[in-house]
């Protein structure tokens, strides 16, 4: 309109995050002196000589037993890319909020201004004493493999990063229902897994680790095989390990015959067309965000089982499915590491599940 101008515009997801989705909420009632006595000083300094005296009081007196850190420097958001800590402090947000709703666990986000990966491995460190876990989140690969491994190594406490271990802990489960509905065996299907960032090194890896001989891994360039140069250390093992048949060609190229797609990539790579040539009784895991790598409705007519990442579409794969609940069993057993072990035994309970009746 003539002379109008639109100053702000709002609506039910931003009224939502309107002043954040998280607070802090005593777990003691502060009524009277007494309890702010007891609750603080002079009380509380009994406390604190009793865990300096026994250091291994902090969990059992404090809240460590029960928080954890998701840590972030927002280089790698979503399906957003590097917006920065600040512009990801919504979803650090979303996901201590998530951890609270469905584990009970007090998650606080961290998130960090800088992209320097020594100074995060220190700061993490640093505040490590605080948490009873580490969950990493939107790093960026390949900095991520680094930063995870050297924090695991170097902390008495489970570090997880989430992008990488909770997204292939989910695709393992779903999978092994897939499979079952539609009557493959892992160990025989031919899979493609579109990103060879840090979640899809992840999936591959526990794939691999679960007993599938068959994965073509493709980056933007085309496939990963044993003939390319320079890899860094994460790609070298996917090329090393897995493609036995040094595929060449390009994502399209790879789809036809395959029985599994497996995206973590980028949004609009394939249509309904690539879905075809695929094997009967296809299934078709397109998990970029907020936009997957193929329309599902288009996969759908081609695939016999399609999911996506989102939480508005039938069969959703996302790592809300495993991290609280794999975090709040590491914090009541005090674990110090999760392994390998551990991610193969989370994705098998979370696979159990009957397959459909018809």
């Amino acid at each position: 309109m003539s002379g109008v101008s639109v100053r702000k515009v709002s609506d039910r997801t931003f009224l939502m995050h309107l002043g954040g989705k998280l607070e802090v909420v005593p777990k003691v009632p502060l009524k009277n002196r007494d309890d702010l006595s007891r609750a603080y000083t002079p009380g509380v300094a009994r406390v604190c000589l009793a865990i300096a005296e026994n250091p291994e009081d902090l969990r059992r007196l404090t809240i460590k037993r029960n928080t954890v850190a998701v840590v972030t420097d927002g280089s790698a958001v979503l399906g957003l890319g590097n917006i920065g800590p600040g512009a990801a402090l919504p979803v650090m947000e979303g996901k201590a909020a998530l951890f609270k709703q469905f584990a009970d666990v007090d998650a606080r986000p961290v998130c960090l201004d800088t992209r320097d990966t020594e100074e995060i491995i220190m700061i993490v460190k640093a505040i490590a004493v605080s948490y009873g876990g580490i969950n990493l989140e939107d790093i960026a690969a390949p900095r991520c493999f680094e930063i995870e491994r050297r924090l695991r190594d170097e902390l008495d406490i489970p570090v997880f990063h989430d992008d990488q271990h909770g997204t292939a802990i989910v695709v393992l489960a779903a999978l092994t229902n897939a499979l079952r509905v539609v009557g493959k065996d892992l160990d025989q299907v031919r899979i493609v897994v579109s990103g060879v960032g840090a979640a899809g090194n992840a999936i591959i890896q526990l794939l691999h680790a679960r007993g599938a001989r068959h994965i073509v891994a493709c980056d933007r360039h085309g496939a990963v095989h044993r003939g390319l140069q320079d890899l860094d250390p994460a790609r070298r093992w996917v090329a090393d390990n897995t493609n036995p048949d040094d595929f060449t060609g390009g994502l399209k190229e790879a789809m036809a015959g395959a029985d599994v797609f497996v995206g973590v990539s980028a949004p609009n790579l394939l249509d309904g067309a690539d879905i075809s040539t695929m094997a009967d009784d296809a299934i078709v895991f397109a998990l970029a965000n907020p936009d997957p790598e193929v329309d599902p409705v288009a996969a759908g007519k081609h695939a016999a089982i399609v999911a996506t990442g989102r939480s508005d579409y039938p069969n959703q794969i996302n790592n809300v499915l495993a991290f609280p609940g794999l975090f709040r069993g590491m914090l009541d057993a005090a674990a110090r590491e999760i392994t390998d072990e551990v991610m193969l035994a989370a994705a098998r309970h979370r696979g159990l599940r009957p397959p459909p009746t018809s």
